[in-house]
């Protein structure tokens, strides 16, 4: 749903040329040195990227599904790096506390992610818990007013810059099941946290993800999610879904960026006395990755607003996240097979690209993951 297009325009006009102007020729500086510029990071905060999806009533922009899912495309026409410092503020790092935090809670934690004050993290996979998340081995005891959390949770997104962290752990030790998990926000500094070293990854340089160890770390009980135990695992769900549609937003983005600089590159490049652009076989990937980009934004444009409705898109959100995921993975390989040699030095962002988006078959639930979600939910829909 978006309730105001003109004032919609107008941000995405704003995010757009930011992109072009500021973001892209960055790119390479971000990639060399594995950090994103603090002026860059400021201009983010002014441009309020970090609150687009908080409530109005905590300094966000409240976006809708369906503008958060357009504005994503536009961001992510940059290299992941700059979408993911923002991301978990608007995802993950903070729509718990949204969707089933206290007002305390709320109070306490919104106004600063969306100020861009402090980074939000989503702590939920672990050393030998991950497509299984309700497997996980975290505990959280309660002692008095506060919880004792002893565990480890591994690649965390934005771990390194977090200010507070939406930890997922077990509150009742005699359960085995998703029924035991609680969310539990845990402040950076807390007495017993402490971070791994910085993962070296194959591509997004410039996120970051480390390990987050818990020993005896204690919090307070009043930052228990929602104040009851047990839903936590529920929340994270809850989370999941509206962070599959983004993702699948942002795998258009990053998608449409490489066609482009394939076509530009395929309309310069001569061989044979001719731009490579007019030969058929070129043609057909830049055909293919044009359809398949097309299908992909189709899909989360209808899946958002389905969502805004208030409808059930655990399907939708799945099949978004499993097809453009599976898309931009294929557009990927088509762009550097249509630069060739050029493809695969750094000179060109084909090759950055190439590495970086195969992280996003990856996290927020793998594409076998989505399969099983998908055919479930069909199984459940046919049986109802």
């Amino acid at each position: 749903m978006i309730r105001d297009h003109e004032t919609l325009n107008l941000l995405k006009d704003s995010i757009a040329r930011f992109v072009r102007e500021v973001l892209i020729p960055s790119e390479e500086t971000v990639a060399e040195t594995d950090a994103i510029p603090d002026h860059i990071v400021a201009q983010m905060r002014e441009l309020g990227l970090f609150g687009l999806c908080i409530p109005e009533a905590y300094g966000g922009l409240a976006l809708t599904m369906e503008e958060e899912v357009l504005v994503a495309m536009e961001l992510a026409y940059a290299s992941p790096a700059f979408r993911s410092l923002v991301g978990t503020n608007n995802g993950i790092g903070a729509q718990g506390i949204v969707i089933d935090g206290t007002p305390a809670q709320k109070a306490a934690w919104l106004p600063r992610l969306a100020a861009g004050e402090i980074i939000g993290s989503f702590a939920l996979t672990e050393p030998d818990s991950g497509s299984d998340a309700a497997s996980l081995r975290t505990t959280a005891v309660r002692e008095g007013d506060d919880y004792i959390i002893n565990g480890v949770k591994r690649f965390i997104t934005n771990a390194p810059e977090a200010g507070v962290f939406t930890v997922m752990a077990r509150t009742d030790a005699t359960r085995k099941d998703a029924g035991a998990i609680s969310a539990i926000l845990v402040e950076r500094g807390a007495p017993g946290l402490s971070l791994g070293r910085i993962d070296k990854k194959m591509g997004q340089r410039g996120a970051h993800t480390c390990d987050v160890i818990f020993e005896n770390c204690r919090v307070p009980a009043a930052n228990l999610i929602g104040g009851k135990e047990g839903v936590g695992f529920k929340t994270a769900m809850k989370v999941l879904d509206k962070g599959r549609l983004h993702i699948a937003a942002v795998c258009v983005g990053a998608a449409r960026r490489m066609l482009d600089d394939a076509l530009r590159y395929a309309m310069e490049r001569k061989q044979f006395g001719q731009p490579i652009a007019g030969f058929q076989l070129v043609q057909a990937m830049l055909a293919d990755s044009q359809a398949e980009l097309y299908a992909a934004r189709s899909m989360v444009l209808d899946a958002a607003r389905l969502r805004d409705e208030g409808r059930d898109v655990t399907l939708e959100a799945s099949s978004c996240k499993l097809f453009a995921s599976e898309m931009c993975g294929r557009v990927a390989d088509r762009a550097v097979q249509i630069h060739g040699g050029a493809g695969y030095v750094s000179d060109y962002a084909a090759e950055r690209f190439y590495r970086d988006v195969r992280l996003f078959r990856i996290y927020e639930g793998t594409s076998q993951i989505q399969q099983l979600v998908i055919a479930r939910n069909m199984i459940r829909r046919a049986g109802a």
